[in-house]
């Protein structure tokens, strides 16, 4: 049962983390009782006196990968042998009939294939149009714990709904008689048929059957397989009140696209034509019906009772915009948008006509004195050419986006011109913290938030790692 103080500790959860844990870290680290859940795993290890740690959200990382895309498809190059003739001091024919062999080159044509070299994505973002900034990973991964479909489709919004538990009274049947069932067994049945019998056994005939071509579907490799943090559901073992979360690594598989090329699709070969058996009609005793069982169900019976029974739990859900939902509207939106994959254009060039040869015939030549032989007839040798290759950029996703405790700045370990050296340095980095005056307020918390972003940094909280980056020593 999901009680009013349960919800308001999950939204407690969320701002804590999105606020870096400001003003209570140093705490938890300095009680002796938080060395059990520690040891449990829920707080981080190895830590030091005197640090503050947050769990924070680590992005996404990818790498450009080199894929190796086929340009032009393997073929091959005819190399004519010429016939050989000898001379000899009889009378006969100058030179026999034969025929010259002319070697036709195979033929190409350029083509253009558009590569994906980055998948589509989509992002949740807190109302409609694409100016409305991008939500929070911590906040989408709190609302889908609380109902917001994982299946949804880009373009869509979802509105955030309250309903308090329900009851209702109802009339419940329960099992009076089981259910059981009666067998009827009948003999069985035979019949006098006419059945073939063999009495000459099938052969068969070769015939050669030409080479074939053919458009077959190719299944290419879109996108990896990859894994991903999402969260789930369970009992919680709670260190503060104020924790629990449970997520979830599960794999996402690769995905496929499917193209067309022309293939080979049989060699010259031979066919065989099968010439049927022969049978002659007899006359045989079969089985027409065989010994069955009829099964008559005997029905259960039940007796009602009328019992109070819970219909749903206090709950917060979500649906869709334009949809009336459960309970009241929190007034919380979020929408699913699409940012399309990018794509690059390669020319290559695809086989259209294999090369050949074409057959001339070369009329005998008589004569009464010396006379041309022929010794070897012309001949062909075929000369493969490997397809050619193209080499495109790609990026894909190494590792997934998840939730992971790092060293924070808080009230333990902090200052005011500590606080004003960050803000300066936000500044000069172009975000804008606000006013500059050693306070942590939401314009600074903003502007650090954008950085973590721009940097793919962790991001969820004033982490040493990004002060760091922006060039400030903390303690120095």
């Amino acid at each position: 049962m999901l009680t009013r103080r349960k919800i308001l500790n999950a939204r407690m959860i969320v701002a804590g983390i999105a606020l870096g844990v400001l003003g209570g870290a140093s705490v938890i680290a300095a009680d002796n009782e938080a060395a059990a859940p520690a040891a449990a795993g829920l707080l981080p290890t190895n830590a030091r006196a005197g640090e503050c740690y947050a769990k924070v959200m680590v992005p996404a990382e990818y790498k450009t990968v080199e894929e190796k895309v086929v340009v032009a498809e393997a073929s091959e190059k005819i190399e004519v042998i010429p016939a050989k003739y000898e001379w000899t001091e009889v009378r006969v024919p100058v030179q026999q009939e034969s025929e010259k062999l002319i070697a036709v080159p195979a033929k190409f044509e350029t083509v253009k294939e558009k590569v994906e070299i980055e998948p589509a994505r989509t992002v949740w973002r807190t109302g409609p149009g694409a100016k409305a900034r991008i939500a929070d990973d911590q906040i989408v991964l709190s609302a889908m714990a609380l109902g917001l479909p994982k299946a949804a489709k880009p373009g869509q919004c979802y509105n955030e709904f309250y309903q308090p538990a329900q009851y209702k009274s109802e009339a419940e049947k329960l099992l009076k008689t089981a259910a059981a069932e009666k067998i009827i067994t009948s003999e069985p049945e035979f019949e006098w048929v006419e059945e073939k019998v063999l009495v000459k056994e099938a052969s068969e005939k070769i015939i050669e059957v030409p080479a074939k071509y053919d458009v077959i579907s190719e299944k290419v490799l879109e996108s990896p397989a990859y894994t991903t943090w999402k969260p789930g559901r369970g009992l919680n073992e709670k260190v503060d009140h104020a924790t629990g979360e449970i997520m979830c690594l599960v794999e996402v598989p690769a995905k496929y696209k499917t193209i067309e090329k022309r293939m080979l699709k049989s060699p010259v070969s031979i066919k065989k034509i099968e010439i049927p058996a022969e049978y002659q009609t007899v006359r045989v005793k079969k089985l027409a019906k065989p010994a069955a069982e009829k099964r008559v169900a005997i029905p259960a019976e039940y007796q009602t009772v009328e019992k109070r029974m819970k219909v749903s739990d206090a709950k917060i859900s979500w649906t869709q915009a334009g949809a009336s939902g459960e309970g009241k509207a929190t007034g919380k939106t979020l929408c699913l948008a699409e940012i399309p994959a990018k794509y690059q254009t390669i020319t290559k060039q695809v086989l259209k006509e294999k090369a050949s040869i074409k057959k001339v015939e070369v009329p005998a030549t008589i004569k009464t004195m010396r006379m041309s032989k022929l010794v070897a007839k012309a001949s062909e040798k075929r000369i493969p050419i490997p397809a050619k290759h193209q080499i495109v950029p790609k990026r894909t996703k190494v590792s997934s986006a998840k939730l992971e405790w790092r060293p924070v700045l808080c009230e333990t370990n902090t200052t005011k011109e500590l606080v004003t050296q960050i803000q300066r340095a936000l500044q000069k980095a172009g975000y804008n913290p606000g006013a500059i005056d050693g306070v942590i307020g939401s314009g600074t918390l903003r502007a650090i938030d954008a950085y973590q972003r721009k940097n793919n940094l962790a991001h969820g909280g004033l982490t040493l790692q990004t002060i760091e980056k922006l060039g400030v020593k903390v303690g120095g």
